[in-house]
C-alpha cells in the first residue's frame, strides 16, 4: 500500500533546504534517519562523537539537530552545551533510552526542545523536527509544489505529471515511487530504500515489487524517449535528466 501524500516540504524562509544535523554512534541508525530526512529535502549531516558533533556544527550551522544522549565521548547534554555557545538558538531533539527518565528530564531541563524515545519509527521524528522547526519560526512551507528534473514535472499537490508537455497518468503507488525517485536526483536509490520510503516494508525478499513498479515506471516516464530512470548493477536506481539528443 503506498503512503498517503507528504506533507507541504519546509524550507527555510529563503528557500534554502532546511540543514540537519543527525548525530548517534549507531551508524545503521544514522543512516535511517538521514534517509528520512533527505526524502524531506533537507540537508543532512552527521557525526558519530560529541567532539565530532561540535566541530560539524560550527562549520555547517545547522538548522536543527537530532542528539543521542549517549555518545562514546561524553553525552548530549555536554555536546549541546558546547555548540550552543556559539549558536544559542539552535533547536535540539534528543535521542533516549526508552527506561532512561532521568536523561528525558535532564534534557529538557537542561535546554533541550524535544526528545524521543528509542526504539522509535522515522515517521515520527521527522513529524517532531517538523513541528520543532515550525515552532521555532527556522522555517515555511515551500509554496512551490512542483519537483523538477530536466524536462520531467511532478505537481505534489494536484499530482499531475508532465514529461515536456505530455501528461503522464499514474497509480498512486507509481506516483509515489516517482516522487522518492525525483526527491533524490542523480542519487543511487537501493531496493532496500525504495521499500522503506514508498511501501514501508523491512528488506526482506520484497526486491520483485520494486522492481516490477520500476518497469511500469519506465514504460510511463522513459516510453519513446531518452530514458531518465537507469539501473545502477548490484546498487539500485538512479533518476537523471535525460541526456541531450
Amino acid at each position: 500500500m503506498a503512503r498517503p501524500a507528504a506533507a507541504p516540504t519546509l524550507t527555510r524562509a529563503d528557500g534554502s533546504p532546511i540543514r540537519v544535523l543527525t548525530v548517534d554512534d549507531e551508524a545503521s541508525l544514522t543512516e535511517l534517519l538521514s534517509m528520512a530526512m533527505r526524502y524531506e529535502g533537507w540537508q543532512v549531516s552527521t557525526a558519530a562523537t560529541g567532539t565530532e558533533a561540535v566541530k560539524v556544527a560550527r562549520e555547517v550551522r545547522p538548522d536543527a539537530i537530532v542528539l543521542d544522549m549517549m555518545l562514546p565521548d561524553f553525552d548530549g547534554l555536554e555536546v549541546m552545551r558546547r555548540i550552543r555557545t556559539e549558536d544559542p538558538d539552535v533547536p535540539v531533539i534528543f535521542l533516549t533510552a526508552r527506561d532512561a527518565v532521568e536523561d528525558r528530564i535532564g534534557g529538557l531541563t537542561a535546554g533541550g526542545d524535544d526528545y524521543v524515545t528509542k526504539p522509535f519509527s522515522l515517521e515520527e521524528v521527522i513529524a517532531r523536527l517538523r513541528g520543532l522547526l515550525r515552532r521555532t519560526g527556522v522555517a515555511e512551507n515551500r509554496s512551490d509544489s512542483t519537483l523538477v528534473v530536466g524536462d520531467l514535472r511532478l505537481d505534489e499537490d494536484s499530482h499531475e505529471v508532465f514529461r515536456g508537455d505530455d501528461e503522464i497518468h499514474l497509480t498512486a503507488t507509481e506516483f509515489e515511487l516517482l516522487r522518492y525517485l525525483m526527491r533524490n536526483p542523480r542519487r543511487v536509490l537501493s531496493k532496500a530504500q525504495i521499500l522503506d520510503r514508498v511501501w514501508n516494508y523491512d528488506f526482506g525478499g520484497q526486491a520483485n515489487v520494486v522492481e516490477l513498479y520500476i518497469s511500469y515506471l519506465r514504460k510511463k516516464i522513459d516510453a519513446e524517449r531518452p530514458p531518465m530512470i537507469h539501473t545502477m548493477r548490484g546498487a539500485g536506481y538512479v533518476l537523471r535528466p535525460a541526456a541531450p539528443t
